[in-house]
Protein backbone atom coordinates (compact mmCIF):
# COMPACT_ATOMS: atom_id res chain seq x y z
CA UNK A 1 0.00 0.00 0.00
CA UNK A 2 1.04 3.98 -1.02
CA UNK A 3 2.85 6.00 2.07
CA UNK A 4 -0.05 8.84 1.18
CA UNK A 5 -2.88 5.72 2.23
CA UNK A 6 -0.86 4.42 4.99
CA UNK A 7 -0.94 7.32 6.88
CA UNK A 8 13.19 49.50 9.81
CA UNK A 9 14.98 50.61 10.53
CA UNK A 10 18.01 52.61 10.86
CA UNK A 11 21.66 51.14 11.28
CA UNK A 12 25.34 51.64 11.84
CA UNK A 13 28.43 51.26 9.88
CA UNK A 14 29.57 48.64 11.88
CA UNK A 15 26.46 46.40 11.17
CA UNK A 16 26.41 47.06 7.80
CA UNK A 17 30.05 46.05 7.25
CA UNK A 18 29.21 42.77 9.49
CA UNK A 19 26.24 41.96 7.34
CA UNK A 20 27.94 42.44 4.15
CA UNK A 21 30.09 39.65 5.11
CA UNK A 22 29.87 35.64 6.22
CA UNK A 23 27.55 33.34 5.10
CA UNK A 24 25.58 35.31 2.32
CA UNK A 25 28.07 36.32 0.92
CA UNK A 26 27.24 38.92 -2.08
CA UNK A 27 23.84 38.31 -1.51
CA UNK A 28 23.94 40.53 1.77
CA UNK A 29 23.94 43.66 -0.20
CA UNK A 30 20.48 43.18 -0.92
CA UNK A 31 19.55 43.48 2.45
CA UNK A 32 18.13 47.16 2.90
CA UNK A 33 17.11 49.22 6.00
CA UNK A 34 13.16 49.82 6.00
CA UNK A 35 13.12 53.79 5.78
CA UNK A 36 9.53 53.92 7.32
CA UNK A 37 10.56 52.98 10.93
CA UNK A 38 10.61 49.78 12.10
CA UNK A 39 7.53 47.83 13.00
CA UNK A 40 8.71 45.19 15.32
CA UNK A 41 5.81 46.22 17.39
CA UNK A 42 3.15 44.69 15.22
CA UNK A 43 5.11 41.08 15.77
CA UNK A 44 2.73 39.80 18.53
CA UNK A 45 5.23 38.54 21.14
CA UNK A 46 7.71 41.20 20.37
CA UNK A 47 4.57 43.87 21.07
CA UNK A 48 5.08 43.06 24.71
CA UNK A 49 8.79 44.04 25.18
CA UNK A 50 9.32 47.18 26.87
CA UNK A 51 9.67 49.95 24.50
CA UNK A 52 13.23 50.49 25.32
CA UNK A 53 14.28 46.93 24.17
CA UNK A 54 12.00 47.46 21.15
CA UNK A 55 13.95 50.54 19.96
CA UNK A 56 17.25 48.60 20.62
CA UNK A 57 15.86 45.49 18.21
CA UNK A 58 15.02 48.48 16.15
CA UNK A 59 18.34 49.88 15.89
CA UNK A 60 20.02 46.40 14.67
CA UNK A 61 16.76 45.42 12.70
CA UNK A 62 17.68 45.34 8.90
CA UNK A 63 14.58 44.62 6.48
CA UNK A 64 14.17 42.67 2.78
CA UNK A 65 11.52 41.47 0.72
CA UNK A 66 11.46 38.13 -0.80
CA UNK A 67 9.46 37.44 -3.69
CA UNK A 68 7.24 34.16 -3.52
CA UNK A 69 10.03 31.24 -4.46
CA UNK A 70 12.42 33.33 -3.53
CA UNK A 71 16.02 31.92 -1.41
CA UNK A 72 16.68 33.34 1.96
CA UNK A 73 19.19 31.25 3.78
CA UNK A 74 20.91 27.79 2.08
CA UNK A 75 21.27 24.72 4.03
CA UNK A 76 24.41 23.80 5.34
CA UNK A 77 25.14 27.98 6.13
CA UNK A 78 26.42 29.64 9.34
CA UNK A 79 24.80 32.26 9.37
CA UNK A 80 25.89 35.44 11.35
CA UNK A 81 22.60 36.56 12.31
CA UNK A 82 19.23 35.96 13.75
CA UNK A 83 16.13 36.44 11.94
CA UNK A 84 12.23 37.19 12.09
CA UNK A 85 9.53 36.61 9.69
CA UNK A 86 7.86 40.39 9.39
CA UNK A 87 4.96 39.33 7.11
CA UNK A 88 4.22 36.30 5.02
CA UNK A 89 5.33 32.31 5.51
CA UNK A 90 8.58 30.77 4.90
CA UNK A 91 9.27 27.55 4.02
CA UNK A 92 11.88 25.07 5.41
CA UNK A 93 13.21 22.48 3.33
CA UNK A 94 15.75 19.48 3.24
CA UNK A 95 17.89 17.83 0.69
CA UNK A 96 17.12 14.57 0.46
CA UNK A 97 19.98 11.54 -0.35
CA UNK A 98 18.59 11.56 -4.10
CA UNK A 99 18.86 15.61 -4.25
CA UNK A 100 15.38 16.28 -4.28
CA UNK A 101 14.00 19.21 -2.03
CA UNK A 102 11.51 18.21 0.95
CA UNK A 103 9.25 20.55 2.66
CA UNK A 104 10.19 19.96 6.67
CA UNK A 105 7.66 22.80 8.03
CA UNK A 106 6.72 26.29 7.64
CA UNK A 107 7.74 29.80 9.50
CA UNK A 108 5.25 32.44 10.39
CA UNK A 109 4.57 35.53 11.38
CA UNK A 110 7.07 36.29 14.52
CA UNK A 111 9.11 33.21 14.07
CA UNK A 112 12.65 33.47 14.69
CA UNK A 113 15.44 31.13 12.61
CA UNK A 114 19.12 31.52 12.25
CA UNK A 115 19.86 30.84 16.18
CA UNK A 116 22.62 32.18 18.44
CA UNK A 117 25.13 29.58 18.10
CA UNK A 118 27.87 29.07 14.78
CA UNK A 119 26.03 25.02 14.07
CA UNK A 120 25.32 25.05 10.22
CA UNK A 121 21.30 25.73 8.91
CA UNK A 122 20.17 22.19 9.00
CA UNK A 123 17.50 23.11 6.17
CA UNK A 124 17.26 25.79 3.36
CA UNK A 125 14.43 28.57 4.16
CA UNK A 126 12.56 30.12 1.20
CA UNK A 127 9.46 32.35 0.64
CA UNK A 128 6.33 30.41 0.28
CA UNK A 129 4.79 33.12 -0.24
CA UNK A 130 5.50 37.07 -0.55
CA UNK A 131 7.39 37.70 2.62
CA UNK A 132 9.13 40.04 5.21
CA UNK A 133 12.03 39.02 6.58
CA UNK A 134 13.87 41.14 9.84
CA UNK A 135 17.27 40.77 10.25
CA UNK A 136 19.49 40.99 13.50
CA UNK A 137 23.58 40.88 13.44
CA UNK A 138 24.17 37.52 15.58
CA UNK A 139 26.73 38.92 18.21
CA UNK A 140 24.64 42.27 19.36
CA UNK A 141 21.29 40.09 19.08
CA UNK A 142 22.92 37.70 21.57
CA UNK A 143 24.83 40.64 24.11
CA UNK A 144 20.86 41.93 24.20
CA UNK A 145 19.21 38.68 24.89
CA UNK A 146 21.62 38.27 27.59
CA UNK A 147 21.37 41.91 29.03
CA UNK A 148 17.95 41.84 28.63
CA UNK A 149 15.19 39.60 30.28
CA UNK A 150 12.17 40.64 28.72
CA UNK A 151 13.88 39.68 25.24
CA UNK A 152 15.30 36.46 26.65
CA UNK A 153 12.41 35.20 28.32
CA UNK A 154 10.41 35.90 25.19
CA UNK A 155 13.04 33.76 22.74
CA UNK A 156 12.87 31.14 25.14
CA UNK A 157 9.19 31.04 24.77
CA UNK A 158 9.30 31.38 20.70
CA UNK A 159 11.23 28.21 21.03
CA UNK A 160 9.23 26.00 23.22
CA UNK A 161 6.29 27.07 20.84
CA UNK A 162 8.33 25.93 17.92
CA UNK A 163 8.99 22.48 19.22
CA UNK A 164 5.23 22.62 20.71
CA UNK A 165 4.59 22.79 16.93
CA UNK A 166 6.97 19.92 15.84
CA UNK A 167 5.76 17.18 18.13
CA UNK A 168 1.95 18.60 16.42
CA UNK A 169 3.10 18.43 12.79
CA UNK A 170 4.62 14.39 14.03
CA UNK A 171 0.90 13.80 15.61
CA UNK A 172 -0.24 15.05 12.05
CA UNK A 173 2.04 13.20 9.18
CA UNK A 174 1.30 9.94 11.34
CA UNK A 175 -2.16 10.56 10.24
CA UNK A 176 -2.84 7.82 8.15
CA UNK A 177 -5.64 8.86 5.91
CA UNK A 178 -4.75 11.85 3.70
CA UNK A 179 -7.91 13.64 5.11
CA UNK A 180 -6.95 13.42 7.87
CA UNK A 181 -3.62 14.70 7.70
CA UNK A 182 -5.36 17.83 5.90
CA UNK A 183 -7.88 18.16 8.54
CA UNK A 184 -4.90 18.31 10.51
CA UNK A 185 -3.05 20.96 8.74
CA UNK A 186 -6.17 22.99 8.51
CA UNK A 187 -5.94 22.73 12.67
CA UNK A 188 -2.72 23.73 12.58
CA UNK A 189 -3.29 26.84 10.31
CA UNK A 190 -6.23 28.17 12.81
CA UNK A 191 -3.81 27.86 15.63
CA UNK A 192 -0.97 29.51 14.10
CA UNK A 193 -3.41 32.12 12.25
CA UNK A 194 -5.66 32.99 15.53
CA UNK A 195 -3.86 36.40 16.28
CA UNK A 196 -2.48 37.14 13.10
CA UNK A 197 -6.37 38.10 11.41
CA UNK A 198 -5.87 35.67 9.03
CA UNK A 199 -8.82 33.51 10.35
CA UNK A 200 -11.93 35.55 11.16
CA UNK A 201 -15.51 34.52 12.26
CA UNK A 202 -17.93 34.32 9.32
CA UNK A 203 -21.17 33.65 11.33
CA UNK A 204 -23.16 30.93 12.23
CA UNK A 205 -20.07 28.96 13.89
CA UNK A 206 -17.58 28.78 11.01
CA UNK A 207 -14.60 30.21 9.80
CA UNK A 208 -12.61 31.18 6.76
CA UNK A 209 -8.58 30.20 6.43
CA UNK A 210 -6.20 31.53 4.19
CA UNK A 211 -4.37 28.68 2.78
CA UNK A 212 -0.54 29.76 2.10
CA UNK A 213 1.06 27.55 0.57
CA UNK A 214 -0.11 25.91 -3.32
CA UNK A 215 -1.19 22.72 -3.51
CA UNK A 216 1.77 21.07 -4.29
CA UNK A 217 3.68 22.22 -1.37
CA UNK A 218 0.83 21.12 0.80
CA UNK A 219 1.30 17.63 -0.65
CA UNK A 220 5.04 17.90 -0.03
CA UNK A 221 4.54 18.92 3.14
CA UNK A 222 1.77 15.78 4.08
CA UNK A 223 3.23 13.38 2.50
CA UNK A 224 1.03 12.58 -0.61
CA UNK A 225 0.37 13.41 -4.17
CA UNK A 226 -1.21 16.98 -5.33
CA UNK A 227 -4.22 15.16 -6.47
CA UNK A 228 -4.87 13.00 -3.38
CA UNK A 229 -4.88 16.36 -1.11
CA UNK A 230 -7.46 17.87 -3.76
CA UNK A 231 -9.71 14.78 -3.63
CA UNK A 232 -9.17 14.96 0.73
CA UNK A 233 -10.53 18.58 0.54
CA UNK A 234 -13.69 17.42 -1.74
CA UNK A 235 -14.08 14.65 0.43
CA UNK A 236 -13.90 16.78 3.74
CA UNK A 237 -16.29 19.24 1.68
CA UNK A 238 -18.66 16.36 0.90
CA UNK A 239 -19.18 15.62 3.94
CA UNK A 240 -19.96 19.19 5.21
CA UNK A 241 -17.32 19.87 7.20
CA UNK A 242 -15.72 22.81 5.41
CA UNK A 243 -16.26 25.19 2.17
CA UNK A 244 -13.58 25.28 -0.69
CA UNK A 245 -14.45 28.89 -1.59
CA UNK A 246 -11.07 29.31 -3.67
CA UNK A 247 -8.22 26.59 -3.77
CA UNK A 248 -6.37 29.13 -1.17
CA UNK A 249 -9.43 29.67 0.88
CA UNK A 250 -11.35 27.59 3.14
CA UNK A 251 -14.79 27.41 5.20
CA UNK A 252 -14.57 25.91 8.30
CA UNK A 253 -18.20 24.78 8.57
CA UNK A 254 -18.06 22.56 11.54
CA UNK A 255 -14.21 23.13 13.77
CA UNK A 256 -15.61 20.02 15.65
CA UNK A 257 -15.73 17.60 12.77
CA UNK A 258 -13.09 18.74 11.59
CA UNK A 259 -10.87 17.74 14.90
CA UNK A 260 -12.65 14.73 14.82
CA UNK A 261 -11.56 13.41 11.15
CA UNK A 262 -8.12 14.52 12.96
CA UNK A 263 -8.70 12.52 16.20
CA UNK A 264 -9.75 10.00 14.71
CA UNK A 265 -6.95 9.50 12.45
CA UNK A 266 -4.85 9.52 15.29
CA UNK A 267 -6.52 6.93 16.93
CA UNK A 268 -6.03 4.85 13.84
CA UNK A 269 -2.44 5.15 13.58
CA UNK A 270 -2.04 4.77 17.22
CA UNK A 271 -4.03 1.34 17.18
CA UNK A 272 -1.77 0.09 14.29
Amino acid sequence: MKREDMSTCCVDGDFVAALLEGAMGRERANWLPSCGGCGLAQVPWLASLPSETRQELAALCRLRSFRAGEIVAHEGEEPDFVCCVFTGILRMQKTLGDGRQHIVGLLFEGDFFGGMGEEPLAVSIEAASDAEVCAFPRGPFKALFQRSPDLGQGVLLNVRSELDRARDWMAILAIPKVRGRVAGFLLALCSRFGGMSAIKGSGHGTFEVKIPISRADQANLLGARPESISRAYHALADDGKIVIARPDLIEIRNIDALAAEADEGEMDARDR
